[in-house]
């Protein structure tokens, strides 16, 4: 095994690792609101969408996603 072929795994391995990293923040900022949107389907699907107060709030503060 020559450097090269050192040189392109440890450059190999460094991409793919920077990559996975790059997909994993990706779905970590993406989970509050698959979270949101999960809880809210759930909610509609439980009989409780109606035009009540709660459905508008999260956490004691108005949603602005709408």
């Amino acid at each position: 095994m020559s450097w090269d072929d050192i040189v392109l795994l440890i450059l190999a391995f460094f991409g793919t690792v920077s990559l996975l990293l790059a997909q994993v923040s990706d779905v970590l900022s993406r989970l509050p609101h698959i979270i949101r949107a999960w809880r809210e389907v759930r909610r509609e699907l439980g009989g409780g969408g109606g035009d009540s107060e709660e459905s508008g709030f999260t956490d004691g503060a108005r949603r602005r996603d709408h």
